[in-house]
């Protein structure tokens, strides 16, 4: 799929997804309660003019967006003639997994949406301290970046770790992975691209999964592959075990990955 020729604008996405009621009252966030820390704060002041990105109605420049991370490539002898692979993260949590999965995929970009401000502070301080150049974070809702700034075609993997699983049935309608989220998604991966969603909570594994099944576009690349995981996936190599998914490990609580290619 090929990039518009013209930007988006904030008027309505242009991947054929109509703005549907989902999508104007559910958003790819909570606001959560929680103080910056110190560290965190002079993350921001040293650190938060070179990584963070504005939110703007129009498609990115990911040429200039990225130009340090090319340049380190470039040092390192890494870099290609062609853009480097671009992965969207929803949601970060503290950005312990994010920074190790920068880490362990050098030659991978990464834009990273999160809202909780002491989480991209938390990020920005392992940005800063492990000298990581191929994440920028833009501290906006989620939804509104897919529809306005990532042009079709644009994206060659999304993760999805942990969305906030909203137990109770009555609250179930306010969880982020969604058909109409699914499609947006799916119109913005290059053929051969991914969707890789995590969670410890069972129904909504299940949710997920029915979910991105339902999307014309996806294919589940384990059904093949791994059949005895009846449509989950393998943790893939790149994804850490974060303290929070240990401790529920130790509990005994489960962790369903799924993994689904653009086709």
């Amino acid at each position: 799929m090929t990039e518009p020729t013209t930007p988006e604008t904030d008027a309505a996405p242009t991947d054929g997804t109509p703005n549907k009621p989902f999508m104007r009252t559910i958003k790819s966030f909570v606001k959560r309660a929680g103080r910056t820390t110190t560290g965190q704060a002079k993350a921001f002041e040293e650190i938060g003019p070179k990584i963070l990105l504005p939110y703007q109605p129009s498609a990115m420049d990911f040429v200039a967006a990225y130009a340090d991370s090319a340049r380190a490539r470039a040092q390192n002898g890494t870099q290609s003639t062609v853009r480097a692979p671009l992965v969207l993260e929803i949601g970060f949590g503290m950005g312990e997994a994010t920074a190790h999965i920068a880490k362990v995929l050098p030659g991978t970009d990464f834009l990273c949406c999160e809202v909780h401000e002491p989480g991209v502070g938390a990020l920005l301080k392992r940005i800063g301290e492990q000298d990581i150049t191929n994440i920028r974070i833009c501290a906006h809702d989620a939804v509104e970046v897919i529809d306005h700034m990532l042009p079709l075609g644009s994206l060659d993997g999304v993760h999805i770790f942990f969305p906030d699983p909203w137990h109770k049935t009555k609250h179930n309608k306010r969880r982020l992975i969604q058909s109409p989220l699914v499609a947006k998604l799916a119109a913005r991966l290059k053929v051969g691209g991914y969707i890789h969603c995590a969670t410890d909570w069972e129904p909504y594994a299940v949710q997920i999964l029915e979910v991105l099944t339902a999307e014309p576009r996806l294919k589940n690349r384990a059904l093949a592959e791994h059949p005895e995981l009846n449509g989950y996936a393998p943790k893939p190599d790149y994804r850490p075990l974060t303290k929070f998914e240990n401790r529920g490990i130790k509990l005994g609580h489960g962790v369903w990955d799924v993994v689904f290619e653009r086709i």
